[in-house]
């Protein structure tokens, strides 16, 4: 009975040995695998992003790049990705002081929509990244010498330039009358100092004799328009944020003078020009936020990514404003749509 009793303690024991031999230890390579990739896991699902966008002032090509921006980037990361848009009513100061505020909170990117508010956002950070969109010269805006397309260090982004010396030909191409063309524009946006510069050159070089007219906000704007219209065959607005806020002041003085307006893009044309080779200021936007997505993903350096312009401007029309003074429109030129 011992005997029995012992030769049934001996097969469990080996029974017991070879379940425990059945079970692999994990190994250091295979525990390290499960870890990391469940952390990978949870680093893609549970990941979110947080983007300031400053915005200079409401007026709708600004309005349509911000859009665009938003569009584009939540399609690429859903609902990871989180806006604190704010407005700066066209205050530079303002834009400042959203910029502060952003990098005290810990955004993962700015967006910085029209110059000043590029300007204020480069002024408060040199780490997170600042994609600027509707800045029209990055070499003007950040007074970098001999610019060669690329920023470097944590900003890049998107040019609304247009090219300056064809909107300057249409001057020629619609009014061939105008002797006497007035640029009106804010002496505070440094863009709008660069694009004016550039087409004041361009109409001089055409034997046209060109007057600059500025203001330093919307205080002023009627009465340096009446001055202008005053003294001018035609005039010249460049993309400029404070005139594009007050198209309907400038508006409500040029078109009862008979003075007609090119423009350097459509918000400001539908608002008080005739006509105008814009940019898709929704399209930029995209652009910037497409541009914005591989930065957070870390598919792109910001210090590398060379600013990026549209490439196929539009000529552009208002028909009522047009017909109202008497201009025809040659072919070539898309109504803009109401």
């Amino acid at each position: 009975m011992k005997k029995k009793l012992l030769c049934l303690a001996l097969a469990s024991a080996m029974a017991l040995s070879l379940a425990a031999c059945g079970q692999t230890a994990p190994t250091a390579s295979s525990a390290a695998s499960a870890s990391g990739s469940s952390a990978a896991s949870g680093s893609a699902s549970g990941k979110t992003y947080n983007v300031g966008i400053i915005q200079l002032v409401q007026h709708p090509a600004l309005d349509a790049a911000t859009k665009g921006f938003q569009d584009a980037l939540t399609d690429a990361l859903g609902d990871a990705v989180h806006f604190d848009l704010q407005n700066a009513a066209g205050d530079s100061a303002t834009c400042s002081t959203m910029a502060t505020q952003m990098v005290s909170s810990g955004v993962d990117l700015i967006l910085a929509n029209a110059t000043p508010a590029l300007q204020a956002a480069a002024a408060a950070t040199s780490d997170i990244p600042i994609l600027g969109t509707s800045v029209t010269e990055y070499g003007v805006a950040l007074s970098i010498d001999g610019f060669n397309g690329t920023v470097g260090g944590n900003i890049s982004g998107t040019s609304d330039l247009a090219p300056l010396d064809q909107q300057a030909a249409m001057f020629a191409e619609l009014l061939p009358n105008a002797k006497t063309v007035g640029i009106l524009y804010c002496s505070g946006e440094a863009n709008s100092v660069y694009q004016a510069d550039k087409v004041k050159t361009a109409l001089e070089a055409a034997g046209v004799t060109v007057k600059v007219y500025t203001f330093a906000d919307s205080n002023d704007v009627a009465a340096v328009t009446t001055t202008a219209c005053g003294e001018c065959d035609a005039l010249y607005i460049p993309t400029d944020n404070t005139a594009a806020s007050c198209t309907e002041a400038i508006n409500n003085v040029a078109q009862p003078a008979g003075i007609p307006i090119i423009c350097g893009e459509e918000g400001i044309c539908k608002g008080c020009g005739i006509a105008t080779l814009s940019i898709d200021y929704y399209e930029l936007g995209r652009t910037t936020g497409e541009m914005a997505a591989k930065i957070l993903t870390g598919e792109a350096d910001i210090s590398t990514m060379p600013i990026e312009y549209y490439t196929n401007p539009v000529k552009e029309y208002d028909a009522d404003r047009a017909a109202a003074l008497n201009i025809t429109i040659p072919s070539g030129y898309t109504a803009i749509k109401a």
